[in-house]
């Protein structure tokens, strides 16, 4: 007998829906359990837990070694952002113009980064920046993660041009709008949802970024993963515990956010939709 073809769509819907949970929960649970010992009062990462304490994030926020490294990372990653952002816009903005066997070439190269190994890229820098004098320096460690997080950027822009009615930057420019102010007030606000995503997946990126730090970073350009990766090598602290909660709490927020972005764009592209 065979199964009627409702029921047989549920049973499916039900076993992708069980599966997704399964690979989520593949994915996720290792991470949340760093958490509960980010909180654990003895001196071992260990279950069960020995209490109840902050001793940890105190350490955190008050070592000199971790909170410089924190600094260090906000820093660097704040100005790879602008850079990010602004070629990546740039550049976004170009390819869209363009057409046919040129645009595919240079996506291709925009996107490098993206598909190359870090390592490749970390030694191709690190002889570059070694032969202009940006090695140990927080100039070159901006140039190489705003190259790192440029290519996100693209991707973004790219995805949101592709929905954008140039019929309205053509009628800006009827109405007597110079090319600067009819990109600055049609099709800046438009496309405004993808910038802000890609700076914050360039930001992400930069924050995560240990390969390329190593080939170029100095002591004093020691930022927050070089740091836990120092002291998984050296001595496994529970502080790096802390360090990883901070950190997966600050990529859910940026998660957050690029949903609510992506939720405003979807809005912006349906007609006759109002967004405040």
């Amino acid at each position: 007998m065979r199964m009627p073809l409702a029921a047989a769509d549920r049973v499916l819907r039900w076993g992708l829906l069980a599966l997704c949970v399964a690979v989520l929960g593949f994915l996720i649970l290792p991470v949340l359990a760093v958490i509960p010992l980010s909180f654990n009062a003895g001196s071992f990462l260990t279950y069960p837990l020995a209490g109840f304490s902050a001793r940890w994030y105190l350490d955190f926020f008050t070592s000199p070694r971790w909170l410089p490294a924190l600094s260090n990372s906000v820093f660097i990653g704040a100005f790879a952002t602008v850079i990010a952002t602004v070629l990546g816009t740039a550049a976004a903005l170009g390819l869209d113009r363009m057409g046919g066997l040129p645009r595919q070439v240079l996506s291709a190269l925009f996107l490098m980064p993206v598909v190359v190994p870090v390592v490749v890229i970390g030694s191709s820098l690190y002889g570059l920046f070694a032969a202009l004098g940006l090695t140990a320096s927080y100039i070159g460690l901006i140039l190489a993660h705003a190259l790192l997080g440029a290519p996100f950027v693209v991707i973004t822009v790219t995805a949101t041009l592709s929905g954008f009615d140039r019929g309205l930057l053509r009628a800006a420019l009827s109405l007597g709008a110079t090319p600067i102010e009819a990109f600055r007030r049609v099709t800046l606000p438009l496309i405004l949802p993808g910038i802000v995503s890609g700076a914050i997946f360039a930001f992400a990126t930069s924050f995560d970024e240990i390969v390329v730090t190593l080939f170029l970073a100095s002591p004093q350009q020691r930022t927050l993963p070089l740091q836990m990766f120092d002291g998984v090598r050296e001595q496994i602290s529970p502080t790096i515990t802390a360090a990883a909660t901070l950190l997966f709490l600050i990529s859910m927020l940026l998660v957050g956010v690029v949903e609510l972005l992506r939720r405003r764009t979807e809005r912006l592209r349906i007609p006759g939709s109002t967004v405040t």
